[in-house]
């Protein structure tokens, strides 16, 4: 798919990734690799005791799982593709927490996709992070990428 097609899906769902585990060991790595050990994502007994009722993955640990999630979807692959970088976000929301062993899945709505120089494309999807067998999402986001093609 050349980006042009992929701007006539702007307002459509075009993609669900598979759905991955948050294990205690992930959030644990997580939080030496940022420092954040709050006892409420490592420390399994006194975690039990908060209204979360056990231990829960950092909420930057659930946003930052979204290149996984996009790498393990059905999100249509743009042909020629260079490079792809993150742009940044907007209205990123924490709306659940995700509890450790828990399984989370990403699914993508196109929102924008605009060139902005010949060759450079920034694609805009609100991303709702999906928890299992949970009525309330983990998060939704609006995330811009650009494209190199």
């Amino acid at each position: 798919m050349n980006p042009q097609e992929l701007a006539a899906k702007v307002g459509e769902n075009i993609g669900t990734s598979e759905w991955v585990e948050m294990s205690q060991e992930k959030v644990n790595m997580f939080a030496d690799a940022t420092g954040d050990h709050q006892f409420i994502h490592i420390n399994e007994e006194a975690a039990k005791m908060t209204p979360f009722g056990g231990t829960i993955a950092h909420g930057f640990m659930t946003l930052s799982m979204i290149p996984y999630l996009s790498a393990n979807s059905d999100i249509p692959k743009l042909d020629g593709v260079k490079m792809a970088v993150n742009y940044g976000g907007n209205k990123t929301r924490f709306i659940n927490p995700v509890r450790t062993g828990k399984r989370i899945r990403g699914h993508w709505k196109l929102t924008e996709m605009a060139e902005k120089r010949p060759g450079q494309w920034q694609q805009t999807s609100e991303i709702t992070i999906e928890i299992e067998g949970e009525d309330k999402p983990a998060l939704i986001c609006e995330w811009m990428t650009l494209l190199f093609v």
